[in-house]
C-alpha cells in the first residue's frame, strides 16, 4: 500500500490595523480576501483585524464581517494607541506560522500575497514590500520623508529608504519580535535591526481608495524623531559638539576684545556681550530640549506600562491567551 505525499498545511494569519477606515472597508476586506483565495492549497489563511480605538463605524463593520464569515477574527483596543501598538497587539494575537502585515486602505496592494508567500515557502524568514516611489504623495512629503531616511541611515546605519509595514513575518521572526523589550517601537526598523534573511518585493503605491491618512504633519514628525531617538543616541553628540564650537567663538571674540582694549581701540557698548550671551544661550537651551528627549524616553521605558489595552476579541481569539503570559501584562 502506498501513501500519498502531501504537502503540511501552514497557517498564514494577515494582521491589518485599523482607524477610522469605515468608508470602503468592506470592499477593501473583500478586495484582500480574493487575493488569500489565489493561495496555494497548502495554506490555511485569515484575517486579524486590529481596531486601534475607532470613534466611526469601523468596529461595527468588522463585527459584522467576523459574523459573515469564519477566517474573520477581531480585536478592538479599548482606546487609540497607535499603529506601532496595533501591529504589537496582532502578533501578540497570532499563532500563525506566518503572519503579514498591511494597511485597510489598498496602499499595500493585496495582489502581492501569493508571491510574498512563495517567497517566505522558498525560505525567506522576512518578506518585504519596498515602495518604487511615492507619486501618490505630495512633493513635500516626498521631501521630508526621504530627508528622514537619509538621515536615519546616517546615524543608525539602517537603510529603510522606500520600506514600508507591508511585510511577512515568519514565526521565529515574530517571537524575536515580541521577546525585545523596549516600550517605544519602530517596526520597520527593528525587524531590519533583526537582520533575519529577507526578500524585496518592490510595488507601485496606488492612491488611497476611500478616507484620507490618519498622518498629519506633526504626528509625522513626532513619530520620526521618536524612530531615530530609539535606535541610536549619537544626537546627544550634538551636545558636545556644539560646546565646542560655542567655545571656539568664544575665544576669538575674547581675544578680539582683549586686543582692543590693550590696544586702546575698544569701543563703548555690549555688542560683544550681547552675542556670546545670545549664543552660549542658544546652546544651552538647545542641549537641554536634546537630553529632555532622551530622558523622556527612558521615562516611558522604566514605567514600563503595556504597550495597549484590549477592549474585546472574538472567542477564537481568547484561546490564544494562555499560549504565553497574557499581552495586556506585556
Amino acid at each position: 500500500m502506498t501513501t500519498k505525499n502531501t504537502q503540511p498545511i501552514r497557517h498564514l494569519t494577515l494582521v491589518v490595523p485599523v482607524y477610522n477606515e469605515a468608508d470602503g472597508l468592506r470592499q477593501h476586506v473583500d478586495e484582500i480576501l480574493r487575493q488569500l483565495e489565489a493561495l496555494p492549497a497548502s495554506i490555511r489563511s485569515d484575517l486579524l483585524m486590529v481596531d486601534d480605538g475607532s470613534t466611526d463605524a469601523t468596529t461595527s463593520i468588522v463585527q459584522a464581517l467576523c459574523e459573515q464569515r469564519d477566517d474573520i477574527s477581531l480585536l478592538a483596543l479599548n482606546r487609540n494607541f497607535g499603529k506601532e501598538a496595533a501591529i504589537m497587539a496582532g502578533l501578540d494575537h497570532s499563532d500563525a506560522d506566518a503572519v503579514v502585515v498591511m494597511d485597510s486602505d489598498l496602499q499595500h496592494p493585496p495582489a502581492l500575497l501569493p508571491k510574498m508567500v512563495d517567497l517566505w515557502l522558498g525560505g525567506a524568514d522576512v518578506v518585504e514590500a519596498v515602495k518604487v516611489s511615492r507619486n501618490t504623495r505630495s512633493g513635500l512629503y516626498r521631501y521630508f520623508a526621504n530627508a528622514f531616511y537619509r538621515i536615519f541611515d546616517a546615524l543608525t546605519g539602517l537603510d529603510l529608504h522606500n520600506h514600508s509595514d507591508y511585510k511577512l513575518l515568519d514565526r521565529k521572526v515574530i517571537e524575536a519580535y515580541r521577546s525585545l523589550p523596549e516600550r517605544t517601537r519602530f517596526f520597520r526598523g527593528l525587524v531590519s535591526w533583526m537582520h533575519f534573511p529577507a526578500a524585496q518585493i518592490p510595488f507601485e503605491e496606488p492612491a488611497r481608495a476611500a478616507g484620507e491618512s490618519k498622518w498629519g504633519a506633526l504626528r509625522l514628525l513626532k513619530l520620526s524623531w521618536q524612530s531615530i531617538s530609539s535606535f541610536t543616541a549619537l544626537p546627544l553628540q550634538l551636545v558636545t559638539l556644539l560646546g565646542g564650537v560655542t567655545f571656539l567663538v568664544s575665544l576669538v571674540l575674547g581675544a578680539k576684545a582683549l586686543y582692543d582694549k590693550l590696544s586702546g581701540q575698544a569701543l563703548d557698548g555690549f555688542t560683544t556681550v550681547i552675542l556670546l550671551l545670545l549664543i552660549i544661550g542658544s546652546v544651552l537651551m538647545f542641549s537641554l530640549g536634546l537630553l529632555g528627549s532622551y530622558v523622556a524616553r527612558i521615562y516611558d521605558e522604566i514605567k514600563a506600562r503595556p504597550h495597549y489595552l484590549v477592549d474585546h476579541r472574538n472567542s477564537r481569539l481568547s484561546a490564544l491567551e494562555g499560549r504565553d503570559k497574557k499581552p495586556e501584562e506585556r
